[in-house]
């Protein structure tokens, strides 16, 4: 039996109820599959490196590492979840109700602890810049542990409230067979927005403020007593200037967080989503997916520690006995 042309475009040729397929040239089907499946790849990859990193080597084991190992996590499932968005390519879904509605959650759950997790690197960055001496104090491995593990926990009864309606029911709001989409509330939507967007940048806008004026007070305080400084208060600049350099680094992630981020949300925020062309939709949905790609690559580039522990990793070095004692932090000889 032939398929008329007609039927080629539905997702179930075979049922009258089934959704249509977004049509598009072959050429411009392919160069979105590679493209998507690229990101998807090089972000499993490379957050998966960071894990393996901050939870083999014993000397990664501090708080700052922490977050950065829970923002690797919720990358990492971000680049994972992509799959399911290259099946949406062609507007199909072929999963089921079910399948569709643990991806929309798992995906709203991964990319809030993202934006989460920035947060709490701000504060991170706050208390060591502004209150060195409490730092050690206030900062410590355990409490860091139950603000992720909150910041997770969070993240997951919200998004569960707010799909309530699509959990206890998958496909409710579908409009014909192969269609994946959840709806939320009007009200909702806005009180996510404002929990997952508005709040967090506020935060993390104000904290940075904050830590740009103090870096640049205290190198103003630095230069006007270079000539009375004592041995101690070498030690104590070197120490600062750690702490300004790993402050500088986590600001990059930010900087990049937010360029990605802010498209969408804005977009989201305005309520005119229907208006933006295909094209603008998809480069901003790829630009706010891609930042779970580029968190590794800043950390590659400013932290020598990840260097070599990509080189210790894939020279299989891990596996060698006592390997997570290795003291990783010291720069590698060329």
């Amino acid at each position: 039996m032939t398929t008329t042309f007609e039927e080629a475009d539905l997702c179930f040729p075979q049922l009258n109820s089934s959704c249509r397929k977004i049509m598009r040239p072959n050429s411009v089907s392919m160069l979105i599959y590679i493209t998507l499946s690229s990101i998807s790849v090089v972000t499993v990859v490379l957050n998966l490196l960071v894990i393996i990193s901050i939870s083999h080597f014993k000397k990664l084991h501090t708080p700052t590492n922490l977050l950065l190992l829970s923002m690797a996590v919720s990358d990492f499932f971000v680049g994972l979840l992509m799959v399911f968005q290259i099946i949406l390519i062609d507007g199909c879904w072929f999963l089921g109700d079910l399948m569709c509605v643990v991806y929309f959650v798992l995906d709203y759950i991964s990319t809030s602890v993202s934006i989460g997790t920035m947060v709490l690197i701000s504060i991170d960055r706050y208390v060591a810049i502004c209150y060195p001496l409490l730092y050690a104090t206030k900062v410590t491995q355990n409490r860091v542990q139950i603000c992720v593990s909150v910041c997770w926990m969070a993240s997951v009864l919200c998004h569960c409230l707010i799909l309530k309606d699509n959990i206890e029911q998958p496909g409710r709001y579908n409009t014909c067979l192969g269609e994946c989409v959840v709806v939320i509330e009007y009200y909702a939507a806005i009180a996510d927005v404002f929990i997952s967007f508005i709040g967090p940048v506020t935060v993390i806008v104000i904290l940075y403020a904050r830590i740009f004026s103090v870096v640049v007070s205290q190198a103003h305080a630095i230069r006007a007593h270079i000539k009375d400084v004592t041995l101690q208060g070498s030690v104590r600049i070197t120490v600062k200037k750690s702490e300004v350099k790993a402050a500088r680094t986590l600001g990059v992630v930010v900087v990049v967080f937010l360029i990605c981020v802010c498209p969408y949300f804005c977009i989201t925020l305005s309520g005119d989503g229907a208006v933006v062309s295909a094209s603008s939709a998809a480069f901003v949905t790829c630009l706010f997916y891609i930042n779970s790609c580029l968190n590794p690559l800043i950390y590659a580039f400013f932290y020598p520690w990840f260097r070599n522990c990509i080189r210790a990793i894939v020279t299989l070095q891990i596996l060698k006995s006592g390997s997570c004692d290795a003291n990783i932090l010291c720069r590698s000889k060329k």
